[in-house]
């Protein structure tokens, strides 16, 4: 008896909890006077990394040849890079492919590539190495960039000049709309930067036992920005 009273009570209880009306959110106030702006500041800064990508090419019959060729020479090109302190060195891309006739399509053989890949924020010991290892492989190209520590300090002093030039900015803005005041609604900040320039060099044929001149060494700029951008309420 008392389960069935209990069961009816419950019974009753749901349709009165369904039957209230769901919760209404409060609406967000009304904002009027509200102004997107956005600024930049930016800075040339010089580049201070420099990198440089050198291969060697050879063909052969065999294919096992071919590669201890080019592993020969890779490993010789690692050597005399490690000479240079001031010159981090590592090997890039290593490929093997079969060479076709171009009527008959037979195999008449197999051509390899090796690259080794240097970099280094002493451009002079990086030019002198370049030209030192170009008597034996080409210079495939060589770039120029602002290191990631240079790049950080640099955008952290632009953060502050930017948001200095949006707060300019917003008074600018709130006097000529005659306003008492302004609030910041929100600010967001983003840098950008192009990329690093790249400087393409000839290629150069193999020079068996030949000086090669060191290449000139430019590193010139890079235009760094930091933009802040967001919106401000004219009170």
């Amino acid at each position: 008896m008392r389960f069935l009273l209990l069961l009816s009570a419950l019974c009753c209880a749901v349709p009165a909890a369904q039957a209230q009306p769901p919760s209404v959110a409060t609406p967000a106030p009304l904002r009027y006077n509200v102004v997107e702006l956005q600024v930049d500041a930016q800075r040339e800064v010089g580049n201070d990394l420099m990198a440089a990508t050198l291969y060697v090419e050879d063909n052969h019959a065999n294919p096992a040849t071919l590669a201890g060729n080019l592993n020969r020479a890779l490993a010789e090109a690692v050597r005399l890079a490690r000479e240079q302190p001031a010159v981090r060195v590592r090997t890039g891309n290593n490929a093997t492919y079969p060479v076709y006739a171009p009527r008959t399509n037979q195999l008449q053989g197999w051509r390899g590539r090796a690259e080794v890949r240097l970099e280094t924020r002493d451009f002079a010991a990086g030019s002198a190495l370049i030209g030192r290892l170009q008597a034996t492989m080409q210079l495939a190209g060589v770039a120029f960039s602002v290191s990631p520590e240079a790049r950080k300090a640099a955008e952290n002093e632009l953060v502050a000049e930017a948001i200095a030039a949006f707060r300019q900015r917003a008074e600018i803005v709130q006097k000529a709309m005659a306003g008492r005041g302004y609030k910041i609604q929100r600010v967001a900040l983003g840098s950008s930067g192009p990329p690093p320039p790249r400087m393409m060099m000839a290629a150069r044929a193999a020079i068996a036992e030949a000086a090669v001149p060191a290449p000139p060494a430019e590193g010139g700029v890079t235009m760094l920005t930091v933009t802040a951008s967001g919106a401000i309420e004219i009170e």
